[in-house]
């Protein structure tokens, strides 16, 4: 009964379909969508003689909420704005060429590739771990700037000059600090000299105050990723060691066509666990830093 009855079925649904269609179509083409609403009256009455503005998304106009400055305290306002958002969006490289985050962050990075384990720990991990330890690092930094700066500024007791440069002082303590303790003094040199576009005479002694923050400041960070890539290297040798025994044992037994690395790989997460590799490296990082 199905095959016979059905067959007229297809028919009517196509002929249904394309009148239906059609009808649509000539709806669309033929009446204009009417005008209904208060809000379409109230656009026409409040712009006569001109076209009503066909806006389904409702987008605002921004020129009523933000007009233009009409003096100058209104520029200057506009423009301390902009400084701010500015600043908010350069704070992080502060943040990571300032600070401690550099060396840590470099570390434990070589630390994941030397034990072969790809993607583990993942980069947010290693990220987060770095952060918080950059905060247990400066903060007795911070605490200075806290005190000497902020609280002053914010008590009236200092200008935006004079509290940016008290604050500026313990930031560039710490990161002479870390150049004299890992003796890279050599990259201040080069960039002083550069920014003088001379050489520094051999008899004349340069004191860090001699040093503007602009040449200090490159030079801690060629200091940080000499000092990362030097604590990287000695991560590196006891990882390199396993890897050289395993693709050693490979090579005598014949099986030329296995991975070394495969093989290695759980004797040197067995190894760094049972070694306590994490708190070795974690407190070698905050020892480093004094």
């Amino acid at each position: 009964m199905i095959a016979e009855h059905g067959g007229s079925s297809p028919v009517w649904i196509v002929a249904l379909t394309a009148g239906l269609t059609v009808f649509g179509a000539a709806a669309v083409q033929g009446q204009p969508v009417p005008a209904s609403g208060p809000q379409d009256t109230q656009v026409d009455s409040a712009s006569p003689g001109h076209k009503a503005l066909d806006n389904p998304l409702q987008i605002p106009d921004l020129s009523k909420v933000a007009p233009p400055a009409s003096d100058r305290k209104g520029v200057v306002s506009t423009l301390q704005i902009l400084v701010i958002m500015t600043v908010l969006s350069l704070a992080p490289s502060f943040l990571i060429l300032t600070t401690c985050f550099t060396r840590i962050m470099v570390v434990l990075a070589m630390l994941r590739q030397a034990m072969g384990t790809q993607q583990l720990p993942p980069g947010q991990v290693i990220t987060g771990l770095s952060l918080f330890l950059t905060f247990m690092v400066m903060a007795p930094t911070w605490q200075k700037i806290y005190e000497s700066a902020l609280v002053p500024y914010l008590d009236q007791e200092l200008s935006q000059r004079e509290a940016f440069d008290a604050a500026l002082g313990p930031m560039r303590g710490f990161m002479i600090r870390q150049i004299e303790t890992a003796q890279n003094e050599g990259g201040v040199f080069m960039l002083l000299e550069y920014r003088r576009s001379e050489p520094i005479p051999e008899d004349e002694v340069l004191e860090w105050d001699d040093v503007p923050t602009t040449v200090l400041v490159p030079a801690y960070v060629l200091s940080e990723l000499k000092a990362a890539f030097t604590m990287g290297f000695c991560f590196y040798l006891p990882f390199l060691v396993i890897d050289m025994v395993i693709a050693t044992i490979l090579i005598s037994m014949g099986m030329l066509m296995l991975p070394p690395i495969l093989i290695s790989l759980p004797f040197k997460v067995a190894l760094f666990v049972l070694a306590n590799g994490w708190q070795l490296v974690v407190g070698s990082l905050l020892m480093s830093f004094g």
